[in-house]
């Protein structure tokens, strides 16, 4: 198999640490996608995903697969053993609510938020996030709140919770940790009174299948060279 993607962003980030998790990392070879130069917006990525985004799994047989939650159900379920997406139904219905949570509450508002209230990742992508409009960087702006009160949110359920969808780690605790480091290099810090949701990021940063891809999985050379 293999797995088309750029090291340093949120969504790859969430599907590498899946595959630590599952411990299939010689079951896979990474295909590096130039991002900055929009080498996923030409003709021969989309042919692979038309949504034009990364990561994209590409079986063996030529089989594409995008879109992180359906690569993370595809990997988990390989061995019949789910530990990420749940066993039961009620667990997988759980883990499924929180996970478009998270992506709709927190890493998808981080996302506009550094696309259009912050100079993004330089020209050649730009063109294709964000053209100029009227009130745009204000847009971004309140998706940079939103994003704060996803945060609180988060903050809440754990509070009660040992993990985002229960008593234990899945996807979505994997994209709220993805969500939470890339608020950070975009420049939106996790409050210091989240205090559940600052103990529960240490304790995830600590678990092996987060913590052996720490350093190759955020806060990437691109955007600390553009200014994050």
């Amino acid at each position: 198999m293999k797995i088309h993607d750029r090291s340093g962003f949120p969504n790859p980030a969430r599907i590498r640490i899946v595959v630590a998790e599952k411990g299939l990392d010689s079951a896979i070879a990474f295909v590096p996608v130039d991002l900055i130069a929009a080498e996923h917006k030409q003709p021969a990525f989309l042919a692979k995903n038309p949504s034009g985004v990364v990561p994209v799994l590409e079986l063996d047989d030529g089989t594409f697969i995008a879109e992180s939650t359906a690569i993370t159900e595809y990997l988990d379920n390989l061995d019949g053993n789910p530990l990420l997406t749940g066993r039961t139904p009620r667990q997988k219905a759980v883990i499924h609510m929180m996970q478009k949570r998270a992506e709709s509450e927190l890493l998808d508002p981080v996302g506009d938020y550094f696309h259009h209230a912050t100079p993004g990742l330089g020209a050649a992508l730009q063109a294709f996030k964000s053209p100029e409009w009227p009130g745009r960087a204000d847009w971004g702006r309140r998706q940079g709140e939103r994003a704060l009160r996803g945060m609180a949110y988060f903050d809440r359920i754990l509070q009660a919770d040992a993990f985002v969808a229960g008593e234990a780690f899945s996807m979505a605790d994997i994209t709220v940790f993805a969500g939470l480091l890339f608020a950070e290099a975009a420049g939106l810090a996790l409050p210091r009174n989240l205090v559940a949701l600052t103990e529960w990021r240490s304790r995830v940063a600590e678990r092996p299948g987060v913590k052996n891809r720490s350093g190759q999985a955020f806060l990437p050379e691109d955007a600390r060279r553009l200014g994050f």
